[in-house]
């Protein structure tokens, strides 16, 4: 695990309940610290510049630029301008999955059952695209500005075949995984059950947000300069920025 670069007091927390959803900007300079209490938990996030929304996360550029179908320690997310939204700097997990995507009223219905309000009232079955929608629609966005999502705390390993195969139980409680803004970054995220996770049971897990001032930044981007495409993404970050 690379060595933390944030001040000891956090400048806020908040739980995420499993189901829930959020966003928010995380400001340049700071780092999100992401914590699954209970273990078993997955977050969904989209990232978006929070300057020109158009910006978006690019998930396939930032696998084939790394050379990597796992994201962890090291790794950065690149946007569709070749900049870095933000990177991963310290990691407990060791693997994040950038293949599962959410689920919908339709699949999770088909999954976990109706799961409906007027029996269940707010223990009502969610769905990933329905949260992430409320989220995007306090910042305008809407449908077509979806994206493709990154599920933290999630294990997908593909097999030789390329076959897609879930780790279940993969994530313990404690762990946790930090991201590095160098750039204001438009944060998205719900808290739902990876779309493959076999469990039939609709459970999803607590997720605990920390927002420190990162006290050494250069420390931070040093932990993020490990292929040559991160040192070019981060260089636009900085022209971005001036």
């Amino acid at each position: 695990m690379t060595q933390l670069h944030h001040a000891a007091t956090p400048l806020r927390e908040e739980t995420v309940p499993g189901g829930g959803h959020l966003s928010f900007v995380l400001k340049r300079g700071q780092i999100l610290r992401l914590t699954d209490t209970d273990g078993g938990a997955n977050v969904s996030m989209m990232m978006l510049n929070a300057h020109e929304k158009s910006e978006r996360l690019n998930l396939p550029d930032t696998l084939k630029g790394q050379h990597t179908a796992k994201l962890t320690t090291g790794h950065c997310f690149y946007s569709d301008m070749g900049r870095v939204l933000t990177g991963i700097v310290a990691d407990t997990c060791g693997w994040h999955d950038p293949f599962g995507g959410v689920l919908n009223a339709a699949e999770t219905a088909e999954k976990y059952g109706q799961g409906r309000y007027q029996e269940l009232r707010n223990g009502f079955y969610r769905n990933g695209m329905d949260n992430l929608l409320v989220e995007m629609g306090k910042w305008d966005l809407g449908l077509e500005d979806l994206l493709m999502v990154v599920n933290f705390f999630s294990k997908v390993s593909v097999d030789a075949d390329g076959s897609f195969r879930f780790i279940s139980g993969f994530s313990q409680p404690g762990s946790f995984v930090e991201l590095y803004a160098p750039m204001d970054t438009l944060i998205v995220l719900t808290t739902l059950q990876h779309p493959m996770d076999p469990n039939p049971e609709y459970a999803p897990r607590p997720v605990q947000l920390s927002w420190f001032t990162a006290e050494d930044t250069q420390a931070c981007e040093n932990a993020l300069h490990t292929r040559a495409e991160n040192d070019r993404a981060l260089t636009n970050t900085h022209l971005f920025a001036l």
